[in-house]
């Protein structure tokens, strides 16, 4: 069965206003939207490193029991557990080579040693590369 939720355990906890540690959550996969809308925010059109903040309050569907989890609260985790919820976030998000097939052609899908020009790294593709 396809998973789309995984729960998780930050390593040092959200601390939030009234003193309460909240380390457990549940990050969804990402969907093409969550990857192109935050690029039209201006807090990441002015820093690209504000990008993860919001893609990370998009994902991240709950943490123990604070309301909602808005770009306030990732902004407010400790280092360790953003590095974590990075971390997490890519693993969620990584095409498995192995389990990975072209729908239309068959050919496994495999990652780009080197993108080409104008690609972002990381793109995958059904071609091997052209070395």
């Amino acid at each position: 069965m396809f998973q789309t939720e995984f729960e998780f355990q930050l390593p040092c906890g959200y601390l939030d206003e009234d003193g309460t540690l909240h380390r457990d959550g549940v990050m969804r996969r990402a969907t093409a939207a969550d990857e192109i809308l935050p690029m039209k925010d201006a807090r990441v059109q002015s820093n690209e490193a504000y990008l993860i903040v919001i893609l990370l309050s998009r994902v991240v569907t709950r943490l123990g029991s604070v309301p909602a989890v808005n770009p306030k609260v990732i902004e407010n985790l400790f280092a360790t557990d953003l590095a974590y919820l990075q971390a997490l976030y890519n693993r969620v998000n990584t095409l498995d080579e192995a389990a990975g097939a072209c729908p239309h052609c068959g050919k496994p899908l495999q990652a780009d040693a080197e993108p080409l020009p104008g690609e972002a790294r990381g793109v995958w593709s059904a071609t091997p590369p052209l070395n």
